[in-house]
């Protein structure tokens, strides 16, 4: 039997890509990370310990800003508003803005309200910050409102320096 041959009945190759498996794969990454991207996420509380490093030296003449338990700022050992805080920074550094400002803050102020006071003096110019703790008591040892005693141990001293929140170092 004789067959004649058309011209469309001629092997023709395929010159379109195969996409399937590559959108099948993307699927399945898609789906990957979906499910472990919330995983990666810290939403641990966390009470950061005190520091046991040696202390730095202690300025001549330093400036404690202290953030109260109700929120509350006291310069030096001078209560002040936070509106206020600009001008009397200034009188206390006597214009100097790279001086360093050492910040306390009680236990139970909350970070935010932290990082606002810090916010306050990084936009009136105080860009070295450096964070004051107790040295050399541990966490459980501490007694509240007990008075410190003065000696080195439990001096309040600056523990680390941080830049204000947003400036470069």
């Amino acid at each position: 039997m004789i067959r004649i041959r058309h011209t469309d009945e001629n092997p023709h190759e395929a010159s379109e890509i195969n996409v399937t498996p590559f959108i099948d794969v993307m699927l399945v990454l898609l789906v990957i990370f979906m499910v472990t991207a919330p995983l990666t996420t810290v939403n641990v509380p966390v009470d950061l310990p005190s520091s046991t490093e040696k202390p730095t030296p202690r300025p001549d003449d330093p400036v404690f800003l202290t953030v109260k338990a109700d929120h509350g700022l006291a310069l030096g050992e001078d209560d002040i508003s936070a509106d206020a805080l600009p001008g009397a920074l200034e009188s206390a550094t006597k214009g100097n803005k790279d001086e360093r400002i050492f910040l306390r803050a009680d236990k139970t102020v909350d970070y935010g309200t932290l990082m606002g006071v810090m916010d306050k003096l990084r936009t009136a110019g105080y860009l070295k910050v450096a964070l004051v703790n107790l040295q050399g008591q541990e966490e459980g040892s501490e007694t509240g409102s007990t008075p410190v005693p003065s000696g080195n141990a439990a001096a309040p001293v600056p523990s680390t320096t941080v830049p204000a929140a947003g400036a470069t170092p």
